[in-house]
């Protein structure tokens, strides 16, 4: 076993072993173990009493963070040429069609959302085998497959972020960075899980949040107690 480092020990004597934190409680404390020169992401991670191979509990949403994910978010935006310039003026930071459809078949992705119109789900659902396992799929269900191009560009920069559970039943996800004040993690954590309680899928049985835990980039992970949610 590695030893540990001055922080890593510093960050352990911190947390206090099978303690399970109030939200605003442990947005604090991540900010105190938190010992990267760089700004680390702050992590998500909640387990549903959902079995996800039946699509009766899938959970699938999509939440505006009200802080935004503190990163810089790279949008293509697939359409006509009539389209082009609301999704230019919305802050797409590339727009076109058949050049962008090419460039993914030649293993293109640098982007971290794409966003199309109805109207070219023809050629873009193509590319389903390349965007699919990298999440970058547009999908009507996650507003990412409109007309409205530049509200959905605008939405995605400023903190719209989609989510799905996983096949061991849970969900992950960045909801801010470590420069963010607690009560800015707190207040997207309470937005996030907030949504997912909305989402409870009529045929989950028995206890729907299992656990939830907060973390940072190379942070240990802080147990969130389901109970001292208040979504309201």
């Amino acid at each position: 076993m590695s030893k540990l480092t001055k922080n890593q020990k510093i960050a352990y004597a911190k947390v206090e072993a099978g303690k399970a934190y109030k939200l605003p409680e442990a947005a604090a404390l991540l900010k105190e173990i938190t010992f990267t020169k760089f700004d680390a992401s702050v992590d998500i991670d909640v387990r549903l009493g959902v079995d996800p191979r039946k699509a009766n509990q899938m959970v699938r949403g999509v939440v505006t963070l009200p802080h935004g994910t503190g990163k810089t978010v790279r949008v293509l935006v697939l359409c006509t040429p009539e389209k082009e310039a609301e999704a230019k003026a919305a802050g797409a930071d590339y727009v076109g069609l058949d050049e962008f459809v090419e460039k993914i078949k030649g293993g293109w992705t640098d982007v971290d959302v794409i966003i199309c119109t109805p109207n070219v789900m023809g050629k873009v659902g193509a590319l389903g085998r390349i965007l699919g396992p990298r999440g970058l799929m547009p999908n009507p269900k996650t507003g990412t497959v409109t007309m409205e191009v530049g509200k959905a560009v605008g939405e995605v920069k400023a903190g719209k972020i989609d989510f799905k559970v996983d096949k061991y039943g849970i969900i992950h996800s960045s909801i801010g960075k470590a420069s963010f004040t607690a009560e800015q993690i707190a207040d997207n954590a309470k937005e996030f899980l907030g949504t997912i309680i909305k989402l409870k899928p009529s045929a989950a049985k028995g206890s729907y949040i299992l656990s939830i835990y907060l973390s940072s980039t190379m942070s240990c992970g802080l147990q969130i107690d389901p109970k001292s949610i208040d979504t309201k």
